[in-house]
């Protein structure tokens, strides 16, 4: 098993700030309760509030697919009626299950392989 590192970006719906805000405290709450994979979930807002990024962190693409699972239905709402455009990069060599369940999700997501590091 191998960490899978992503970068998930998104646009926050104009005037939906607030909102956004509540619907991403709800989905970490479900990480905090139902992800015992998850090793980081952090969103940051841009300096001008109209984008979000989320850094995440999962031990393994099975705890990646978990997240997906579990998070199913409030990341549905955020997409839904607070953020658009979301774009994810995928840092690692995530399973074959992993990108599937992306591609048929109708995410788009670009892979990185290690290339080299510390």
């Amino acid at each position: 098993m191998s960490k899978i590192q992503v970068s998930a970006k998104m646009k926050i719906i104009h005037s939906m700030l607030e909102e956004f805000k509540q619907q991403a405290a709800k989905c970490i709450s479900v990480v905090k309760d139902k992800d015992p994979g998850t090793l980081q979930y952090d969103w940051f807002l841009s300096s001008d509030k109209t984008e979000c990024e989320i850094r995440e962190t999962y031990e393994s693409s099975e705890a990646f697919l978990a997240h997906i699972s579990n998070l199913r239905e409030p990341l549905r709402i955020l997409f839904e009626k607070f953020a658009s455009d979301h774009s994810v990069h995928i840092y690692g060599e995530p399973s074959p299950e992993l990108l599937e369940n992306a591609k048929a999700r109708g995410i788009d997501v670009k892979i990185f392989s290690f290339l080299k590091g510390l």
